[in-house]
């Protein structure tokens, strides 16, 4: 897909995860058509905490296991959520966020230290496809 290899040309010029993760928002919010929110949260001292993001304000910081995020996180896995009206738990940072994907994002020991988060206003807008590409994305902040 070309905007992965768009994120691949622009990180280059740094190894700093939080300047990585910034470009990756800002790719993934002004490229992807229906992409609502994109921003990571970075986990820290046992929170998941806003980092770089694109889009409307953001929750600062998540409340323990519950939500999309944590729960991606819980289960070392993507999640995607087709209605998140109806995901046990949700977190509504934003009323107008119907549907929603997070992707954990490891350090090269393979720890989780982050999630990437996208939210839609459009129901079911996220699949696997979109899973595996932002997926990869997540797999470069710490390249």
């Amino acid at each position: 897909m070309h905007i992965i290899e768009q994120m691949e040309g622009l990180i280059k010029k740094t190894s700093d995860p939080i300047a990585r993760m910034a470009t990756a928002a800002s790719l993934l919010f002004h490229k992807m058509e229906g992409f609502s929110w994109v921003g990571f949260y970075i986990l820290r001292d046992g929170e998941l905490v806003v980092g770089p993001y694109q889009g409307p304000l953001a929750c600062q910081v998540l409340e323990k296991n519950k939500g999309v995020c944590w729960a991606s996180v819980n289960r070392m896995a993507t999640i995607v959520v087709p209605d998140v009206h109806r995901f046990p738990g949700h977190i509504a940072c934003d009323s107008r966020t119907n549907s929603e994907i997070a992707v954990t994002v490891k350090d090269k020991k393979n720890k989780i230290v982050s999630v990437l988060d996208v939210d839609s206003r459009e129901h079911d807008h996220f699949n696997k496809l979109d899973a595996r590409y932002l997926e990869k994305i997540a797999s470069l902040i710490f390249d």
